[in-house]
């Protein structure tokens, strides 16, 4: 048995400082992928710092420097997010999403933060006696080959070909959100699209994040104008499953033509994949099936699929085009 610390940070500067000065440490909060991956051995951090208790676990409505904000705070319950009236109100997709993910009773222990930090669920980086680059860089890929019903259809490397599995995510992809941090050097936010990076060549850092960075919130951009939004994702059961492939979407028309739509994708790539090029092409234009399939196809030009991926490029252009369309059906009843 591998010895280990444990502190719990009376501030969140505390746990900063604590993480900076203990090479290896990590934050523990809900623990609902950490206790997994210790049990299992791919991760053995000499110190846990504990930031449950800090009072990170507020959702409340801001105005300052940073414009209209919600904010949530990083250690708000997944279930009492998707829960919360201004949530379920403005912003439909990360309530939908939000209860997309996991179980109810893992809802209610996981937090915000750490649902965006979870790590792949690639069966090969959970097996420790198979060679992973993301659990132990240089050992080689094995879903390259291997089982890849999983796999990434878009920004994988020839060093990792796993998709991020966070519902919650690309739910907040698809609204503009901003994650604020606090590391060694003070406050920063980051553009939500920043937070997540693609495999490269080291396919074992997941996010832009230093060890030491400890996510404190999230923040949704309060426009005045409310835009429809919805969640849809396409997994093997009903319930506890990840996603094959999964699509958040934003909708405002004006005059019956698309004035503005955001698109982001699960499933398919390492981080919660942002559709830009079909947002673009969407836009100023009517929003009609042969639209949405031509944008779609659009992004997916630069998909690279096998025999174990091929099916996401379908699965992917008709859950986009149907939820689109049910978002543009809302606006017009």
């Amino acid at each position: 048995m591998r010895a280990l610390d444990y502190r719990r940070a009376g501030s969140a500067e505390e746990a900063v400082e604590l993480v900076a000065t203990h090479p290896g440490a990590r934050f523990l909060a809900g623990g609902s992928n950490l206790v997994d991956h210790l049990k299992l051995g791919i991760t053995a951090p000499g110190l846990l710092v504990d930031v449950s208790r800090l009072p990170l676990d507020t959702v409340e409505h801001l105005d300052g420097d940073h414009g209209s904000v919600l904010r949530i705070g990083a250690n708000v319950r997944n279930s009492d997010l998707a829960a919360h009236p201004v949530v379920r109100s403005r912003f439909p997709v990360v309530a939908r999403a939000t209860l997309a993910g996991a179980s109810g009773q893992i809802r209610n222990q996981a937090t915000t933060a750490g649902n965006l930090l979870q790590r792949t669920r690639c069966v090969y980086f959970q097996d420790v006696t198979t060679p992973c680059n993301k659990r132990d860089p240089g050992s080689g890929c094995s879903a390259i080959g291997g089982y890849g019903r999983y796999n990434a259809i878009l920004g994988a490397s020839d060093q990792c070909v796993t998709t991020h599995p966070s519902d919650l995510a690309v739910g907040l992809a698809a609204v503009d959100a901003t994650v604020v941090v606090l590391g060694a050097e003070g406050e920063r936010r980051i553009p939500f699209e920043d937070l997540h990076r693609l495999p490269g060549d080291r396919p074992e850092a997941d996010t832009t994040l230093a060890p030491s960075d400890l996510v404190t919130a999230v923040e949704l951009p309060m426009g005045p104008e409310v835009e429809r939004s919805t969640y849809t994702k396409v997994r093997d059961r009903a319930s506890y499953a990840f996603a094959l492939v999964s699509v958040a979407a934003t909708l405002r028309l004006k005059d019956d033509r698309v004035d503005r739509v955001r698109i982001a994708w699960g499933g398919v790539a390492h981080k919660p994949w942002r559709a830009r090029r079909a947002e673009e092409a969407l836009t100023g234009g009517p929003l009609d099936e042969q639209a949405v399939r031509a944008a779609v196809d659009e992004e997916l030009a630069a998909a690279t699929t096998d025999d174990e991926t091929a099916f996401k490029v379908a699965m992917v252009r008709n859950t986009t085009t149907m939820t689109l369309l049910g978002l543009a059906g809302e606006a017009a009843r």
